[in-house]
């Protein structure tokens, strides 16, 4: 490593003012921040924190929080591929090894995480030469979220269209990272959905239908795979187990089936304090709230089982959770969380057309965030007022 900075001090003049490769200066400080923390530091007096956290260590512990979910996301595709084939032709997916899953599930998914960043960074790279401004990390997390939570049949142009309209439309028109309202990685999966609906929604989307350089095997093109949710929006009873459904191992979205790895991750971030415990916990309690209130009404499933379906638990964790879009204050985040986990929960059950509902619930929820904090905050306002005798 010492080498390597010691050779980054070396080209740096270069890259500086009146360096022959100066127009190049923010690609160079967007590699120099992310191998190492900048030394400057505050210089204003007041209180300041000095530390050596800076956004882009806190968006790659994000990146290594998702890491259990990507790493089980991989092995369940190649999984699904096998038992899929193992359905035509019995005993194929007892004869595949570990590797051999994984390793075919890697191969499907990473031209999906390539195609992610080389779109996306490349955009903001392009924006940041054109500016003159400092690279943003990001869509270092915006990168890896948005191949998780598409299905694994979704087109690699098809996705690089929805990363380029998310970074465009609703972070860098916003003014980049910080400034934007909207999740990008929530809209990637929203521009999909409208946009190309019958490439994420059916029952033929979420298993893998080709083989991968001699791994897996061809599957018919009329094979379908329904998740638990979609067979409960047609009033079918899903046929998997709950174990099968808490391990992850059913089809749907990459990263979005293990609710033990995003516990994983889950853990990584409240342990770092990057999430906020409030709106986490929020976003389950909305949803159990209401699943409850639809239970008694005569609903066949349990509360608990819109936690272990679909994305909800990504969502919460992941998504919903972002500092950027969610509420800053502490009394907003709990409404903000709930008001995420009851949105979902009511669409899942009142749209058939729309099983799923967590995207959409958070997208509405980001759209709300400001006035939220906007009313808390005038309310603390009012209330101090209030008790310093002023009117």
């Amino acid at each position: 490593m010492k080498a390597l900075r010691n050779y980054l001090n070396k080209v740096k003049p270069n890259f500086e003012e009146g360096g022959k490769l100066h127009a190049f200066q923010s690609i160079f400080d967007g590699f120099e921040t992310f191998l190492y923390v900048p030394n400057d530091t505050a210089k204003a007096g007041g209180v300041n924190i000095h530390d050596a956290i800076d956004s882009k260590r806190i968006m790659s512990m994000v990146v290594i929080a998702l890491m259990p979910a990507m790493l089980f996301g991989m092995y369940n595709v190649g999984y699904q591929n096998y038992l899929a084939q193992d359905i035509l032709v019995p005993g194929t997916l007892a004869a595949a090894s570990f590797f051999e899953i994984f390793c075919y599930g890697f191969l499907a998914v990473l031209p999906k995480i390539l195609v992610s960043y080389i779109v996306g960074l490349g955009i903001e790279f392009a924006w940041a030469q054109w500016k003159g401004e400092e690279i943003q990390e990001g869509y270092l997390v915006s990168g890896i979220i948005i191949p998780l939570i598409i299905p694994i049949g979704c087109p690699l142009w098809m996705l690089a269209l929805a990363c380029a309209f998310s970074v465009i439309f609703c972070k860098e028109i916003f003014g980049g990272t910080g400034m934007n309202i909207f999740n990008p990685a929530v809209a990637a999966r929203m521009f999909l959905f409208f946009a190309y609906p019958s490439k994420m929604t059916g029952d033929q989307v979420w298993v893998s239908q080709d083989s991968i350089f001699g791994l897996g095997y061809d599957l018919p093109d009329g094979f379908t795979a329904a998740t638990p949710l979609g067979q409960i929006g047609q009033g079918i009873t899903p046929d998997a187990s709950i174990c099968d459904m808490i391990c992850g191992f059913i089809p749907g979205s990459i990263g979005e089936t293990s609710l033990y790895a995003i516990a994983i991750g889950a853990c990584i971030l409240l342990w770092t304090g990057i999430a906020s415990w409030r709106t986490m916990l929020s976003v389950f309690v909305g949803g159990a709230v209401l699943a409850c209130i639809f239970e008694q009404t005569g609903q066949s499933i349990t509360w608990w089982h819109h936690f272990v379906m679909g994305g909800f638990a990504f969502g919460a964790v992941f998504m919903a959770t972002d500092p950027v879009t969610s509420c800053r204050t502490t009394t907003g985040q709990y409404i903000y969380g709930f008001l995420i986990g009851a949105m979902a929960i009511i669409i899942r059950v009142l749209n058939a057309g729309y099983p799923e509902g967590m995207m959409l619930a958070i997208f509405f929820g980001n759209m709300f965030a400001p006035t939220i904090d906007h009313f808390i905050v005038e309310r603390n306002i009012s209330k101090r007022l209030k008790r310093g005798g002023t009117k």
